[in-house]
């Protein structure tokens, strides 16, 4: 299974992006698929996230701001994000937790200037 994550990109305060995250192989038994972040000297942190049980998590952070959306199955997700501010800049990355098994996709990186 591989993830790749795309969309990335430097925008103003204030702007929009949309990521897309593409699952090649199948996943099987999955427990969540989701966001996360890590911006320079910080710890990787969860954005958002789908459960199995249908459950959706946003980080306080961006609540309101952004939006996880996937395809029917767990192929493609995606993230909007909306009213972008500096303190969005970060490594993006993608995440599909199996029962035994954690993927993560290689990263695109957001950057939002004042």
């Amino acid at each position: 299974v591989q993830l790749a994550e795309s969309g990335g990109g430097s925008v103003q305060a204030g702007g929009s992006l949309k990521l897309s995250c593409a699952v090649s192989g199948r996943l099987f038994a999955i427990a969540a698929m989701g966001w996360y972040r890590q911006a320079p000297g910080k710890e990787r942190d969860l954005v958002a996230r789908f459960t199995r049980d249908g459950t959706t998590i946003y980080a306080d952070s961006v609540k309101g701001r952004f939006t996880i959306s996937k395809d029917n199955g767990w192929n493609t997700m995606y993230l909007q994000m909306n009213n972008l501010k500096p303190e969005d800049t970060a490594v993006y990355y993608c995440n599909a937790l199996e029962t035994n098994n954690d993927y993560w996709g290689q990263g695109t990186q957001v950057t939002v200037s004042s």
